[in-house]
Parts: C-alpha cells; sequence; structure tokens
C-alpha cells in the first residue's frame, strides 16, 4: 500500500516540470522568431545598443570642447617644410589645446558648420615660426618668358625714338658712372641714371631679396618681373592701339594660366611700371587716344602696380621714387653722405631748377621763375632748349646742396624727379600741389608733410597775392633745422641702392616698396578670413584712403578737395589734362635731348 500510494505524486510533479517548460519554450520562440521578424523591426536595435547610444547622448562634452562657436577637428600642424596642401584650416586659438575625443564626439562636431578654407593661409601662417627670419616675408618671382623683360633689353635701341636707351640698361640698370672732379659727389655709388629706369632697377634688386621662393604657396606676395615702362615707351609713336596692347594682352593670358593666379585671381600679385600711371590708362580705343590700357584691363585691376606717378582716382597702382643718381652699395655709404649733407653751408634761401611752360596757363613756373630772378636769395638753374646746365647732374646737385630751401612746382605731370633729387642733397623741398607728392608716395614719406616740407597753395602765386621769399623768412631758423635733419633722415628711403649689392640695415626705397606690398596683401588676407573687406570703398576717393592712419577705415571730407575735384572722362579716371600731361612729358623727354 505504501509503494502504490507514493508513485502518483511523482507524476504530477513531471507533469507540471513538462508544462513549465513546454511554456517557456513558446515565449522564447515567440520572441526570437515571431516578433523579430515583423516589418519594421532593426536588427541593431537591441536592448545593450540601445543602451550605450543613450548613456552617450546624455554625457557632456569633456569640458575643453565646450567652443562658443562651432568648429571643425583640426589637422596637424602644417609646417613650410612640409608638401603644400591644396588649402589649410584655420589653426585653433591660442589659449585652446584641441584633445582626441572620442569617434562620437567627432560625429557630433562634424556635423556642425565648417570654417571657410583658403589657399593662402599656409602662407600665412609662416610668419607664426618665429625662429624663421623670412616668415611671413615670403616672394614668388614668376619666371616670364624673356619676350616680357630680356628680350626688350637686347633691343635697347628701340626703347626711346629720342634717346639711346643701351646706355642706361648698363649697370644693372643705373647707367653710366659719374665722374666727381667738382667734388659734388661721393667717390663711388653715382651714376648717370635715366629717371625712367625703374623697372630694371627693381628687378635686379628682386634678385637679391633674401626671402625668394620657390614655393608659391608659402609667399606673401607674387612679383611679376614685365618691364611694362619699357613695352609702352617702345610703341607709343607711330603704332596702333593693337601693338601698344599687344604685351599686356599676351601677359594677362599667360598669368591667368599659372597655378598661382587661381589664389587670390592675382590681388597678391604685383609689377614694376617706370612711368607715370597714365601712360598705361588710355580711356577709349580711338587710335588717337593716349598710351595702353594695361591699368583698365579686368584681371590687372586685381594686381598692384608700382608706377613713379599714381593716379589719385584709382585703387590699382602705388608711387614709388623716381631714381636717383645715388645707388650706395653698403651702409657706410649712405651714413657718410647724410652727415657730409648735414655740415654744408647753403648760401641760398632757395633755388628753382626748371623751364616756364608758356603753353600751360595752369603752370606757375613762369610766376617762380620770376620771383627768384628778382630775389637776392635765391638761385635760378633755366632749363631751356639747346644746351642747359639742367642736364648737367654735378649742376643741379651742386646747387641744391647750396640752397635751404627747393622750389618743387608740378612737372608736365603732378610729379617730378627733381623733388628725390633736392632731398638727396638735403634741401626742404616747397611743393604747390599735393598731388606732387603728398597723396602719391604715403610708403615713403611722413603722411605729417609738414615734417619734411613746406606747402604753398599755387592759386595764390598764379594771382600774384604770396611772396615766396616772405614765406620762407617767416620759418623760425630752429624749424627750418629740424626740417632739413627730417629731409635727411629720409634719404636711404628715398633712394634705390646698387642691385649688385644690399644694404645691411637701412631700408632704400626698394625695401620699403616690398614691405608695403607685404603688407597690404597680408592684410587683405586676414580681411577676407574675418569677412570684413570694406563693401563701401570707393575707388574715385583712393588718394583720401592712402592718406589713412593705421587702423582707420572712414574717409569724410579733406582740406584738399579742391585740388582733385576738377571732371574726370568716363567714370572717374584719367583726365584729358592728365593725357596731355602724359603727352607732354615725352615731348620734355625730346627737349631734353637737344
Amino acid at each position: 500500500m505504501e509503494k502504490v500510494g507514493g508513485k502518483p505524486p511523482q507524476s504530477r510533479l513531471c507533469f507540471l516540470a513538462t508544462l513549465c517548460a513546454m511554456f517557456w519554450v513558446l515565449i522564447f520562440y515567440f520572441h526570437f522568431f515571431v516578433i523579430a521578424n515583423e516589418p519594421g523591426a532593426s536588427a541593431g536595435a537591441q536592448p545593450d545598443d540601445a543602451g550605450a547610444s543613450i548613456s552617450h547622448a546624455d554625457l557632456p562634452l569633456p569640458e575643453p570642447e565646450r567652443f562658443s562657436d562651432p568648429v571643425v577637428p583640426l589637422p596637424p600642424p602644417v609646417f613650410v617644410s612640409e608638401p603644400p596642401p591644396g588649402t589649410v584650416s584655420e589653426p585653433p586659438p591660442a589659449t585652446a589645446t584641441v584633445p582626441k575625443v572620442e569617434e562620437e564626439s567627432t560625429a557630433v562636431v562634424q556635423a556642425e558648420t565648417p570654417h571657410k578654407e583658403y589657399a593662402f593661409q599656409r602662407a600665412l601662417k609662416t610668419a607664426e615660426n618665429k625662429s624663421d627670419p623670412c616668415g611671413g616675408r615670403y616672394i614668388y618671382v614668376h619666371e616670364l618668358p624673356p619676350r616680357f623683360n630680356d628680350d626688350m633689353l637686347r633691343e635697347c635701341k628701340r626703347l626711346s625714338i629720342w634717346t639711346d636707351m643701351c646706355k642706361f640698361v648698363s649697370n644693372d640698370g643705373l647707367g653710366p658712372p659719374l665722374g666727381n672732379e667738382e667734388g659734388v659727389f661721393s667717390n663711388t655709388g653715382w651714376y648717370a641714371t635715366n629717371q625712367f629706369m625703374v623697372d630694371v632697377i627693381f628687378r635686379n634688386r628682386m634678385k637679391q631679396y633674401e626671402c625668394l621662393t620657390k614655393d608659391s604657396s608659402i609667399a606673401a606676395a607674387v612679383f611679376v618681373p614685365f618691364y611694362a615702362g619699357f613695352d609702352v615707351a617702345r610703341y607709343l609713336w607711330g603704332y596702333n592701339i593693337s601693338m601698344r596692347d599687344a604685351a599686356s594682352l599676351d601677359l594677362i593670358d599667360w598669368m591667368r594660366k599659372r597655378p598661382e593666379w587661381d589664389v587670390m585671381g592675382g590681388r597678391d600679385h604685383f609689377l614694376v611700371g617706370g612711368r607715370i600711371a597714365w601712360d598705361f590708362r588710355r580711356l577709349t580705343d580711338e587710335e588717337s587716344d593716349w598710351g595702353n590700357k594695361l591699368l583698365f584691363l579686368p584681371a590687372a585691376k586685381n594686381m598692384s602696380m608700382l608706377v613713379v606717378e599714381s593716379s589719385p582716382w584709382n585703387a590699382n597702382d602705388f608711387a614709388i621714387p623716381y631714381p636717383t643718381y645715388f645707388h650706395p652699395s653698403k651702409d657706410a655709404d649712405v651714413l657718410l653722405w647724410q652727415d657730409r649733407m648735414r655740415s654744408l653751408e647753403r648760401p641760398w634761401l632757395f633755388s628753382f631748377a626748371g623751364a616756364p611752360r608758356p603753353d600751360d596757363p595752369k603752370s606757375i613756373r613762369g610766376q617762380l621763375i620770376d620771383q627768384c630772378r628778382a630775389s637776392s636769395v635765391c638761385k635760378l638753374l633755366e632749363c631751356d632748349l639747346g644746351e642747359s646746365k639742367c642736364h648737367s647732374p654735378s649742376a643741379i646737385m651742386n646747387m641744391f646742396q647750396s640752397s635751404l630751401f627747393c622750389l618743387q612746382p608740378q612737372g608736365d605731370s603732378y610729379t617730378r624727379r627733381s623733388a628725390f633729387d633736392s632731398m638727396l642733397a638735403g634741401c626742404i623741398p616747397v611743393f604747390f600741389h599735393p598731388g606732387s607728392a603728398y597723396v602719391q608716395y604715403t610708403w615713403h614719406l611722413p603722411k605729417n608733410y609738414t615734417r619734411y616740407s613746406v606747402f604753398i597753395p599755387e592759386d595764390g602765386v598764379r594771382t600774384g597775392n604770396v611772396s615766396i621769399e616772405d614765406r620762407l623768412k617767416s620759418i623760425q631758423p630752429d624749424v627750418v633745422k629740424k626740417m632739413r635733419e627730417e629731409v635727411i633722415s629720409l634719404i636711404p628711403r628715398v633712394i634705390y641702392a646698387d642691385p649688385r649689392s644690399k644694404l645691411e640695415t637701412l631700408k632704400d626705397a626698394f625695401d620699403v616698396s616690398v614691405e608695403a606690398i607685404i603688407n597690404k596683401v597680408t592684410q587683405l588676407r586676414r580681411d577676407i578670413i574675418e569677412d570684413r573687406e570694406d563693401k563701401d570703398f570707393v575707388e574715385e576717393n583712393s588718394w583720401k584712403y592712402d592718406l589713412l592712419e593705421e587702423g582707420q577705415r572712414t574717409i569724410g571730407p579733406h582740406e584738399w578737395d579742391p585740388f582733385f575735384s576738377k571732371p574726370k572722362d568716363k567714370g572717374g579716371d584719367s583726365t584729358n589734362p592728365s593725357t596731355k600731361a602724359a603727352k607732354n612729358s615725352w615731348k620734355n623727354e625730346q627737349r631734353g635731348q637737344n
């Protein structure tokens, strides 16, 4: 009875265990086979993964990653020695360190708006390398086909119909050496330099520049060694406009095919034309109109052109000094000359070297000559047709060295070389129009013109209401001494050193010009990156912008407005008087050779 009575409970336990097992089998089957195969079920949405995703999304970024502005992950720093990349990202702020972040954090940051990248950013970064003396100063020079430069020198007899330019291209553009029989010059460094030889002098000085590079991606600026002045000179008389424009159009076509052009569309390029701007600004395509149209070509408007006289109303040309007769090869030559100019006795209160312009009713040269003749303290060197001491460098420099003030009215155009010859002699220039210097050579001369010159508005001289002698005598001797010292201190900045050597510590006109171009391009690049280019720039008032102090951007009314308000043809550029002045300057060259 005990054995029979114990079997039923064991069977019930087995039945319950089997039933339980079947229940769990059904549960697992339902979960893994039925639900998993329903539409919309995601294979990756497993409980563990979903939990991990939520936990990362809820966690804050590491503290250094909490930027106020959206940023992209920055690549490792690009060094000058590395192969140039196509573009370079903006460097991180100096105070921020970008840590290594997890893949998920990187994905979040990359989804945000990136900064723009520019091909010129690598060039800007070179300035950050404090161990590199050329950082931020590299110049890339285009290797132009010889038809744009060297071939012109080989055909130097064609460069002027009146002057044998072959003798002036000698000595790297300095011309024949000058003797010192009269003791007016130093024993070395003096040459019979033609006033329109800046093209050659500048290019040869560039060959000595200490920061040239073959890697255009690190260049602060790009130099185009085109002899623009020589090109326009050989075709101005007796050639149609197609011939006059041919080399300029060919140059632009050549450059636009170069990868260096694409970096900024030519806005980092510069070239030199050793003549006045009006020779390159032909207004129309009439055969009778003057010059070529280099400076009006759309691509050329992006470049900077260095000329000996710029247009006050245009933004793509910049004035650099005319070459003088002095081209020192070392600092000591300059310092000795400055000391000599300080010690000279100057018996004449003022002097004038020039010829009248009877065919120009606006010229005040006739009045200046009359006042000088009538004064016992004025030295006059009359320049007219035929033999004249005005064409003798020693006679000109001797007169300037013996004078306290040197009268510098407008030449055939706004400017004249004589202003720089007089400053080289330590003579204080007297200007009668702000276009003769003040709105021209803002890179090389102080913007406060009263420090080194005297300004007498030409209207008073023209009407006879101003006595130049009385005006100059009214300046106190101690003021005259300070002004003369300022002029003498400026001598290095207005001369071109011998291209076959280089000054050690002093900056000459070439150095000042290159530094100014680099600063201009660098500022433009920074403005592009920071999106702060001046959208309200008024090109017709370019002369006003050149007079602004550093950091200023807004112009307004100016005391010299009446001097630059004459009507301008076809949209505000060179005027008929300016075109006439350009023609007269060439006639004056012809006159100077007779």
